[in-house]
């Protein structure tokens, strides 16, 4: 099935997540032993602060985080104005920063090989990579 077919399924689909689906999954979400993590976010237009559940993979000096509605989603678009975010995964908090798009194939070998091959079933051509603060900062220093 195409991409242009699943459009409006995957827009139903996270019509109900927002919706329904989040506000329950932030109930347990972030913490020690459960899968889905917790970002925060400073709207770009209201300035108000947000948490979405996304699943969030820590890697090598940050974390990929799936985008499997694309690259249109509030979150990201939050994150990208902002330039930082925070990221509650297995019960501990981390400052994030720098967020961009990157392509699936890029980022592949850092993932465990059950998440790839789920990502990819699953149809997730993209993620949200974000540098842990503190190794961003000093990347920018270096400049």
């Amino acid at each position: 099935m195409s991409r242009d077919t699943m459009s409006p399924i995957r827009d139903a689909v996270r019509t109900f997540n927002k919706h329904v689906l989040n506000p329950l999954m932030l109930r347990a979400a972030g913490r020690k032993h459960w899968y889905a993590s917790v970002i925060a976010h400073e709207g770009r237009c209201s300035g108000r602060r947000y948490a979405t559940p996304v699943v969030a993979e820590k890697v090598p000096g940050g974390f990929l985080v799936p985008l499997p509605y694309g690259t249109d989603v509030d979150w990201l678009r939050n994150t990208q104005v902002a330039g930082s975010a925070t990221i509650t995964s297995k019960g501990e908090t981390y400052d994030v920063a720098g967020p961009t798009v990157v392509d699936a194939s890029a980022v592949a070998g850092l993932l465990p090989s059950g998440r790839r091959r789920a990502f990819q079933r699953f149809g997730i051509d993209h993620f949200a990579r974000f540098a842990l603060a503190s190794d961003h900062v000093a990347r920018e220093k270096d400049r």
